[in-house]
């Protein structure tokens, strides 16, 4: 059953790509006085911190464990957000869009799993303010606005642990799949001044990710991990810390058990939009860095 929910997986990401050709450009609907009202919201604010948050199984949604609790813990240094902006490794497209709806779906992009995760509901309103806003700073491609998409599991399963409650409006933006990591590193940069407008920006993926290789019998061991995905947590780690940026956007180029732990760059890609978010004047801290089931890390970062 594990190994189907891994086809499952795969294969729901696969289709959206292919279909993700048909999305279209829509208008912002909201009136003026509503855009000057929802305006003032996004005025100077204290410089927001960036988030990586390493996702992980889709159950801890509904779980209570060290990983959770380190995402509680890490929210409470955190000024209360305006709203926040989303990059998932599961929202992967030909072209880039942002959500751009008053109330945001929430999308059970999974199978295999408990009836209780597929009744979680994550209530967040969306931000049409934010949507145009991304849409406006990205100077390199058209950001298309998406009224089809939503919230996946790589976005809620990690922002209801930081705000239960769903008082924050939430926007995704998608990871153009087509593009190499030096494409999306020059856009997350377009979006800097965010930070300064009250939005939280999170990547939400996992450093060290290879499905292929998860050892589903020790799934419920922490901080086990094959050598290679050591390695490669350890590899990437130092290039974070030491703010080298060059080497991490050729990660292909860092050997054998980055090539492991990197088979593919969905779940890698939005460390890169963090990273390239980061400033000279932000301190890097690093949380939940622990691996699990052999060959996935949930390596987590604060950039502020």
């Amino acid at each position: 059953m594990l190994f189907e929910l891994v086809i499952i997986i795969f294969l729901k990401r696969s289709t959206f790509i292919k279909s993700s050709l048909a999305l279209t450009t829509i208008p912002f609907m909201g009136d003026l006085t509503t855009l000057e009202k929802m305006a003032s919201k996004f005025g100077v604010t204290p410089t927001m911190p960036v988030l990586f948050l390493g996702h992980g199984n889709p159950m801890y949604a509904i779980q209570e464990n060290e990983f959770t609790d380190g995402f509680k813990s890490i929210v409470k240094n955190i000024p209360t957000p305006t709203a926040i902006l989303c990059i998932s490794a599961h929202w992967l497209t030909n072209g880039t869009f942002v959500t751009a709806m008053e109330h945001p779906k929430t999308i059970h992009d999974f199978g295999g799993f408990p009836k209780a995760l597929f009744d979680v509901q994550y209530p967040a309103k969306g931000s049409l303010l934010l949507a145009e806003e991304t849409k406006k700073l990205v100077q390199n491609t058209n950001v298309g606005l998406d009224e089809t998409w939503g919230l996946d599991h790589g976005t809620w399963s990690v922002v209801k642990h930081l705000y239960p409650d769903a008082s924050i409006p939430v926007v995704q933006l998608s990871i153009d799949y087509s593009k190499p990591a030096s494409y999306h590193y020059e856009l997350a940069k377009q979006l800097s001044s965010l930070r300064d407008k009250g939005v939280l920006i999170i990547g939400s993926g996992n450093i060290v990710h290879n499905l292929g290789k998860v050892d589903f019998a020790r799934m419920d061991e922490v901080d086990y991990g094959y050598d290679w995905a050591k390695e490669a947590r350890e590899s990437i780690n130092r290039l974070i810390l030491q703010r080298n940026d060059k080497d991490l956007l050729n990660y292909y180029q860092l050997g054998a058990a980055v090539g492991l732990a990197i088979p593919t760059p969905d779940h890698f890609f939005p460390l890169v939009y963090a990273t390239a978010l980061r400033t000279s004047k932000d301190t890097i801290q690093l949380f939940n860095d622990k691996l699990v089931a052999g060959s996935l890390s949930m390596t987590s970062v604060v950039f502020s």
